[in-house]
C-alpha cells in the first residue's frame, strides 16, 4: 500500500473540508461552522490526529 498517496489525498481533503465549512459558516452566519478551522490547520500543517490514532495514514518506518 502506498502510504504517501494516502497522506497527499488526506491533506487535500482536510483543506477542502475546512474551507468548505468556513464558507458555509460565512454564508449562513452559523458560528459552529467556523470549527472548519481545525481541519484547515491540520491540512496546512500536514498533521492529522485521526491518522495518529488509527495509524492508517502514517508513512512506514525506515528499517
Amino acid at each position: 500500500m502506498n502510504y504517501n498517496k494516502i497522506r497527499k489525498f488526506c491533506r487535500k481533503f482536510r483543506i477542502a473540508i475546512g474551507l468548505g465549512l468556513i464558507g458555509v459558516g460565512i454564508y449562513t452566519g452559523i458560528v459552529w461552522f467556523y470549527l472548519g478551522i481545525i481541519p484547515l490547520i491540520a491540512g496546512l500543517a500536514d498533521f492529522c490526529p485521526i491518522c495518529m490514532i488509527t495509524k492508517k495514514c502514517d508513512l512506514p518506518e525506515a528499517k
